[in-house]
């Protein structure tokens, strides 16, 4: 029976960031994932910050998840945050409880996860939502690590065009020498990137019917009408709501396994994520990059997964 089915244990490297809230919110509720460590890093505001808004989300969620920060600039590019799609706080827009700091470890990230996932009994799913920083550090330093990871989920990077530079999307391009890292790390990858992200939309009915889905819904409809990644009248982005959706339901996207390499050279086109969709590069797959997804049965998905967030 599905109920006796064992929970996959994960880690979430993330940076709130309001899509980030409604990502965690969903896989710590749910019944198929265990997450055994939420990792925080600069990316949508300051490291400060998003460590205090996932101490926040947690406290206000009634979750005991331990919690450890990570890095607060990338390993080489210069940090610029994503205050102006989240507000200054990360999230704005509705009045959270104060943070209960307990679940907060005095480990670095880096540290913490090679802990959790050299002390799991099975390999760990490592789901980072945020720039790679902490990942590209946790390969290098632990390459030990490795055999021990069944796969890392990530969302980010993008088929076609950006969202931060011309070719580069948020995550990557925020340290794109840290994806890069993770590229090449030969650790399965599934990447779950902007083109699936921007058909991934919770429409204006969507939000009214979310607001009624108890107080997980009620947090997420006042964040919503906060948050710039879209439009509350037009259809709102949940990005990283993707790498959630590929671990509990991958039927949703459409997938292609290939090359992707992080152009770290080009003047104008630092970041991108370039997918190999036709062979050019003549390497082997590294990847299994998401090319579709069911925007309609995604929306079905998120609003039932809200609804079960109780």
């Amino acid at each position: 029976m599905e109920t006796d089915m064992k929970k996959r244990p994960i880690i979430i490297d993330t940076d709130p960031g309001i899509d980030d809230a409604l990502a965690l919110a969903i896989a710590l509720f749910s019944d198929r994932l265990e997450v055994k460590l939420l990792t925080t890093v600069a990316g949508n505001v300051s490291l400060e910050a998003v460590t205090e808004n996932t101490l926040k989300l947690l406290t206000f969620f009634g979750k005991k998840v331990p919690v450890a920060k990570g890095c607060a600039e990338p390993l080489l590019e210069t940090f610029v945050d994503a205050s102006n799609v989240h507000g200054k706080t990360g999230m704005e827009g509705y009045d959270f409880p104060a943070p209960d700091t307990a679940p907060l470890l005095e480990e670095h990230a880096v540290n913490a996860m090679r802990r959790v996932i050299m002390e799991s009994e099975e390999p760990i799913t490592l789901v980072p939502i945020a720039a790679l920083t902490n990942i590209a550090l946790l390969l290098k330093l632990y390459p030990e690590v490795r055999e021990k990871i069944r796969e890392i989920v990530m969302m980010g990077g993008s088929i076609t065009r950006g969202n931060k530079g011309v070719m580069s999307e948020f995550n990557i391009g925020t340290d794109p020498e840290a994806a890069a890292i993770v590229f090449k790390s030969g650790v399965p990858i599934v990447m779950a990137g902007l083109d699936v992200g921007l058909k991934a939309l919770v429409l204006p009915e969507d939000s009214e019917e979310i607001l009624h889905m108890g107080k997980v819904g009620d947090m997420a409809y006042h964040l919503f009408k906060r948050y710039r990644g879209g439009s509350f009248g037009t259809g709102l982005k949940m990005y990283d709501s993707c790498a959630v959706a590929y671990l509990l339901k991958p039927e949703l996207f459409t997938v292609e396994e290939t090359y992707v390499e992080v152009e770290l050279a080009g003047t104008v086109t630092r970041g991108c994520t370039a997918v190999d969709l036709k062979g050019y590069l003549r390497q082997k797959p590294n990847a299994k990059v998401c090319v579709d997804i069911d925007g309609e049965a995604f929306r079905v998905w998120f609003k039932q997964s809200i609804q079960a967030c109780v």
